[in-house]
């Protein structure tokens, strides 16, 4: 007896694929902690430094959708992380320590939400490729 195959929405996710979600969900958590922490309590002094936390409001903005799965959420929070990126590269090349090595921190933390969007996109890509392909 042939039973139709799952569809991708029902079937369950690939290890790789509910890890890399697990990863890009724990370091976007991190990157809104790092701003936060670090324009509020470690650099207040700083001209515009408390200010300069509301760079993080944009961040909580792909939490629901990396809650609810969505691949489109994947997609942008994949380009926008490099915003990020580029402030902490700037910010490392330009600040005093500690400022330095928490926008190495900053860039370390875009460079593994950035991979874990990537390799979640691709794996639940090539996950329901067969699923699609089957009659």
């Amino acid at each position: 007896m042939n039973r139709p195959a799952p569809s991708p929405a029902t079937a369950p996710p690939a290890p790789l694929v509910d890890s890399s979600r697990r990863v890009a969900v724990a370091s976007l958590l991190a990157l809104i902690a790092l701003c936060l922490v670090w324009e509020l309590f470690l650099a207040p002094l700083r001209p515009g430094g408390s200010w300069l936390a509301l760079k993080a409001l944009p961040l909580c903005i792909p939490l629901a959708g990396f809650l609810k799965n969505r691949m489109y959420t994947y997609r942008w929070v994949s380009l926008l992380v490099w915003l990020y990126f580029t402030e902490g590269v700037v910010r490392a090349w330009s600040d005093r320590a500690p400022g330095n090595w928490l926008a190495l921190l900053e860039v370390l933390l875009c460079l593994v939400l950035f991979t874990a969007c990537t390799v979640h996109i691709r794996m639940r890509l090539r996950s329901a490729r067969p699923a699609a392909s089957t009659p």
